[in-house]
């Protein structure tokens, strides 16, 4: 039985690069682009950061992830495991409900000050919930088309 999915979203931003990855790595850019399914806490005792200031490699903590903003339904355990700023992050977590969660996001200039943006997501489910692996795949895929709507609105 398969035991990890993939798929990749790419989406063409008005914006140039540097002002779209300064908006892609901040909390506050982060859920907006959630908004309004869910949103994602800053681990405690994080502080201010943002994934251009977190140390490459070292587990950050639990991310709470919140249904609607409110309820508590998930957590991301974050680690940046790549950067490469201003141009790409590479994230490998684990989560409540995944082994295994690799978030590679490139940001990369186009022609007339616009921005391509490409997620490349890699999820393994926890054995619970493998057989549920193509409906998840299907469900993230249209959470991260929500999310570069929603990146694309704010440079519109």
């Amino acid at each position: 039985m398969r035991r990890s999915w993939t798929f990749t979203r790419r989406s063409e931003i008005a914006g140039p690069a540097p002002a779209v990855w300064a908006r892609v790595v901040t909390p506050e850019g982060i859920n907006d682009e959630m908004r309004p399914w869910m949103s994602m806490a800053v681990p405690r005792g994080a502080g201010d950061i943002t994934i251009d200031t977190l140390e490459v490699g070292r587990p950050l903590g639990r991310a709470w992830l919140r249904l609607f903003g409110l309820l508590p339904f998930d957590y991301d355990h974050l680690t940046v495991a790549e950067l490469d700023p201003g141009r790409r992050f590479r994230e490998e977590s684990t989560m409540l409900s995944m082994r295994a969660w690799t978030h590679e996001r490139t940001v990369t200039p186009a022609a007339h000050d616009r921005t391509e943006v490409t997620d490349v997501v890699t999820f393994a489910p926890r054995l619970g919930l493998v057989a549920a692996g193509p409906l998840l795949r299907r469900m993230l895929a249209a959470f991260f088309g929500h999310r570069h709507r929603r990146l694309a609105a704010h440079f519109a």
